[in-house]
């Protein structure tokens, strides 16, 4: 899962990433409204959390254009504005929810999954590839039902993996989706990470998922089927 979050603390931003991290998502982090609103631009994102106290640009200008651009994403701003009018008028620019500073991780989190399980058709919450399962609300992975215990950045991989199932997907493409990155200098990495996933995902497993496309990059197919399905 990928999260847009602005926040204008720097240490509580970073406090959010790292927390959204441990739950297997992917954070993008920025700290001005100018920041917010280009990235969610450029970017696909499952939710977006918008602190309201932005420098240079005013946070409701910057909820009313994420709004007007992305009409299905869901968005939770951040807030310590405690009149009734105010709420109201974030929800009509366009909020899914609000959170009131200071607050507990654990609630925000909650608040995000909800917002997922109401925004997000049920296809795109649970992938399935054979008996291998990723639920990206709940962060979590099974196959043949035995729990799967993956880092942030396994479960992105994988994520993206399924997302393309039946595809062979190159080193330079996954380091541009999975670490958001544009340049070739990680395609190692890429490698250390698919062997990663095999040793959880392929390891016990009769069938193997994850094959290498030899002088192309990698890709993740069932045994009898080609594409991801859900239900």
């Amino acid at each position: 899962m990928r999260i847009l979050v602005a926040e204008h603390d720097l240490a509580l931003g970073a406090f959010l990433q790292r927390e959204f991290d441990a739950e297997n998502s992917s954070v993008d982090l920025v700290a001005s409204g100018e920041e917010a609103k280009c990235l969610a631009q450029e970017h696909n994102y499952d939710a977006a959390i918008l602190d309201l106290n932005l420098p240079r640009q005013d946070g409701l200008d910057v909820l009313r254009d994420i709004r007007g651009r992305h009409e299905q994403l869901p968005i939770l701003v951040l807030t310590m504005r405690t009149r009734p009018e105010d709420h109201v008028q974030m929800l009509d620019l366009g909020a899914d929810d609000l959170v009131l500073k200071p607050f507990a991780f654990a609630e925000l989190s909650a608040r995000v999954r909800a917002l997922l399980r109401r925004g997000v058709h049920h296809a795109d919450t649970l992938l399935r590839v054979d008996d291998l399962e990723l639920n990206r609300v709940e962060h979590s992975v099974t196959r043949a039902g035995r729990k799967i215990v993956l880092t942030p950045k396994e479960f992105a991989l994988l994520e993206y993996l399924m997302r393309n199932a039946g595809q062979r997907v190159t080193r330079t493409q996954i380091v541009q989706k999975v670490w958001n990155l544009s340049c070739d200098t990680m395609t190692n990495v890429v490698d250390v990470y698919i062997n990663y996933l095999r040793r959880k995902v392929d390891a016990s497993a009769d069938c193997k998922l994850i094959h290498t496309v030899r002088g192309v990059g990698y890709r993740l197919q069932a045994q009898n089927t080609t594409s991801p399905t859900a239900s």
